[in-house]
């Protein structure tokens, strides 16, 4: 074909087969063609992807829907922490049996007992569970008997502070026999202990959780029959708290005075309870030490001093009687003295 002028329609023409040209050369590479059905198709592939991730396509962002926060909550639930915990009982005639758990965070529990019955036990028995003394109906709670061996499980899923307390199992025959769960959050190390300072020294007072980590500390101090949070932030001078290791606490109280001279309390806070340390802090001043060297010395003193006066009056009481004594010497002599005078006269006047 061949084209000649310039006009206004060769013009259109040109440009027409130019875009033919363009078009064609589009279509022939491989991938780069998208038509209208291909446009929709991956549209509604993009938002049914967008919806099945469970986003929002009302409101930008990641926001969880609310299936996939069940569904996490059913996985955190899952992952939980499964233990069996048992107690055997050695006949109707044993004592009660107890048996601390200790529960750091959420879990699933299973509580077992096992009695052992002999061949004079009665072959009816009744088997309950309490809560803290009341009594629980349960579906969780199963019963067996294997030979002479009674079985109970009550399986528990822990998840807040109201699950923890004492669980017991009875079994009541013609005599009742029960041992006792005790559920409860990690001790601090140490429980209770003393320390002792003088006025106007500092004192470091400590609190541990070996084998557990809180998810916070706090300090109380006893104010009559009241306990006071310390805040170490609005007395800085006074207080200062030390949390650089996570399971480890330090109080240290600045310039101690005899008001500070009491019980102080550490609380670790976990997620199904709290447990507290006791610290007794006992204040003295210099002069408390120098009482008993002073008591002592005035007893000394004493002893001293009733020795010296006991020797005083000894030899007073000597010279006393020596001073008789010599005085009845001179009776004595002025007598004979006497006498003789007596009995040169009697024989002058003899003669």
């Amino acid at each position: 074909m061949r084209v000649s002028g310039s006009g206004p329609g060769s013009m259109r023409l040109r440009l027409l087969l130019t875009l033919a040209a363009l078009w064609l050369s589009d279509a022939n590479e491989p991938g780069t063609a998208m038509t209208t059905r291909d446009i929709n198709q991956q549209t509604r592939e993009s938002i049914s992807d967008y919806t099945v991730k469970g986003h929002d396509l009302s409101t930008p962002g990641s926001h969880l829907s609310t299936q996939d926060f069940n569904q996490q909550t059913e996985e955190n639930i899952s992952n939980l922490t499964s233990a069996m915990y048992s107690i055997s009982i050695d006949g109707f005639s044993s004592a009660p049996v107890e048996e601390n758990v200790t529960l750091y965070s959420p879990a699933n529990i299973t509580l077992l007992c096992n009695l052992t019955r002999t061949s004079t036990d009665s072959a009816t028995v009744e088997v309950t569970w309490k809560k803290d003394n009341e009594r629980v109906e349960s579906r969780n709670v199963t019963i067996n008997e294997i030979k002479n061996v009674w079985s109970t499980q009550y399986t528990l899923k822990i998840r807040d502070r109201n699950q923890m307390g004492n669980y017991t199992c009875v079994f009541k025959s013609d005599q009742e026999v029960q041992a006792t769960f005790h559920l409860q959050v990690p001790q601090i190390d140490g429980k209770e202990h003393h320390i002792v300072s003088y006025v106007g020294d500092s004192v470091v007072l400590v609190c541990k959780s070996l084998k557990y980590i809180p998810i916070n500390w706090i300090w109380y101090m006893s104010n009559g029959s009241d306990q006071v949070a310390v805040n170490d932030s609005l007395m800085p001078d006074k207080y200062i708290v030390d949390e650089k290791y996570a399971n480890i606490t330090k109080l240290k109280i600045l310039n101690i005075s005899e008001k500070d001279d009491t019980s102080y309390w550490c609380q670790a806070v976990f997620k199904l309870g709290e447990s507290k340390g006791k610290v007794s802090l006992k204040v003295l001043t210099y002069m408390t030490p120098l009482k008993p060297f002073l008591a002592i010395a005035a007893e000394v003193i004493i002893l001293v001093a009733i020795v010296f006066l006991y020797e005083m009056y000894s030899k007073k009481k000597q010279m006393h009687a020596e001073d008789e004594k010599e005085f009845e010497q001179i009776e004595q002599l002025k007598s004979e003295d006497n006498n003789g005078v007596e009995n040169s006269t009697t024989r002058h006047r003899k003669v």
